[in-house]
């Protein structure tokens, strides 16, 4: 087993052994903060060009199955953990945990404090990193490749991840609603929730029209997960707001939320470090109700959380906040259908506290069916 090297932009090196792919990789250093779960977190496609420190020290003890899969490969750029667990005790598994990275070209490092590195990010911010392995550079030629790595800030990822064409998870039992869900870098669970819940739902291209839109004459609008900078979004914050328009129902969710807020005129920022992890609180305003949520997300809304505001689309509100730092965690307007929230109701994986918010989705399009019988 060689040496290999975890190198920040900073250039703070962190020493420790190959494992998974050998190789070199870049991406920007995150942390995640669930002792589960590490699966749907390689699976997920908000991970995109992210190097991800997984802060639990044992990763790898139940190993991997095809039905925990959040889409059909895994999408971060690299894999941080302290102990691989050296053998597999679960009986859903279906390979082992470094041999599904392997096949996938996942290169990965163990053998690190990856404690150490969640408190070094903390404090100095996400950044560009590099793992380094069976590589015969020097510390300064390691950093130096590192530095000339573009920043997530202005990154637009969705088109890397997006589906190249529409498909349909069909309802379950009964059909009661049409719902297209703009593929922003959706999980799995995402529409198979909507669907226990009797919505069909057609999976759309992130670069979806109106037109396209229109043309299956939905219920309501669900804008996903995803990776990237919102604000370089231009393209799906104009259909946000010509669907808007068409007073058709929108349910937003982490990297939607961002899109329906800018939609709405708010601006987003980069957090110095993000929420990424299965245990996040978040407080419900509207009723004092505390959430524990699953969170992937680097970027935040900036929207007045001591009042409402309004919008050319009418007033609204802030819902929930995060009671870690204060982020906005969901909104809603008051007088049309269209609310989101930065967390991940499918808690895919994570605490099942916000599964209630498909049912607000339901209720929602319950409440504002005329432009669909109009059209």
């Amino acid at each position: 087993m060689s040496k290999a090297f975890f190198v920040l932009d900073d250039g703070r090196i962190f020493e420790g052994k190959s494992w998974a792919d050998t190789g070199k990789t870049f991406g920007e250093a995150v942390f995640q903060t669930g002792m589960t779960g590490y699966q749907e977190t390689l699976t997920d496609p908000s991970y995109h060009k992210q190097v991800v420190v997984m802060t639990a020290p044992h990763i790898g003890n139940t190993g991997v199955n095809n039905f925990d899969n959040e889409s059909q490969k895994f999408w971060v750029a690299g894999f941080v953990v302290r102990n691989p667990s050296t053998i597999t005790s679960n009986w859903r598994s279906e390979n082992d945990l470094e041999a599904a990275l392997i096949a996938q070209g996942i290169v990965g490092i163990q053998g690190v404090d990856t404690r150490a590195i969640t408190r070094h990010l903390r404090d100095r911010g996400a950044m560009r990193v590099g793992i380094f392995s069976g590589e015969d550079l020097s510390r300064e030629e390691m950093v130096i490749e590192v530095r000339k790595q573009s920043p997530m800030s202005g990154a637009y990822l969705a088109a890397d991840v997006s589906t190249p064409q529409t498909y349909i998870v069909p309802a379950q039992g009964q059909k009661r609603f049409t719902v297209a869900a703009i593929d922003l870098g959706i999980k799995a669970a995402t529409p198979r929730m909507m669907s226990e819940r009797g919505i069909e739902v057609h999976v759309m291209p992130f670069n979806s029209t109106l037109e396209d839109i229109l043309n299956i004459s939905p219920d309501g609008v669900f804008l996903s997960n995803g990776p990237g900078d919102p604000a370089a979004m231009n393209d799906t914050i104009e259909l946000v707001r010509e669907v808007l328009t068409e007073e058709i129902p929108v349910f937003g969710i982490c990297f939607g939320h961002q899109i329906l807020g800018r939609a709405l005129g708010f601006e987003t920022y980069k957090l110095q470090f993000g929420h990424r992890g299965i245990n996040q609180p978040v407080i419900d305003k509207r009723n004092g109700k505390v959430e524990i949520t699953a969170h992937n997300h680097g970027f935040a809304l900036k929207a007045p959380t001591d009042e409402g505001f309004s919008t050319v689309f009418g007033p609204g509100q802030v819902t929930h906040i995060c009671l870690n730092d204060g982020v906005v965690e969901g909104i809603e307007l008051l007088e049309r259908g269209a609310f989101s929230v930065q967390y991940h109701p499918e808690a895919a994986a994570g605490p099942h506290d916000a599964a209630y918010l498909f049912d607000q989705f339901v209720e929602m399009m319950q409440k504002y069916p005329r432009m669909v019988a109009q059209r």
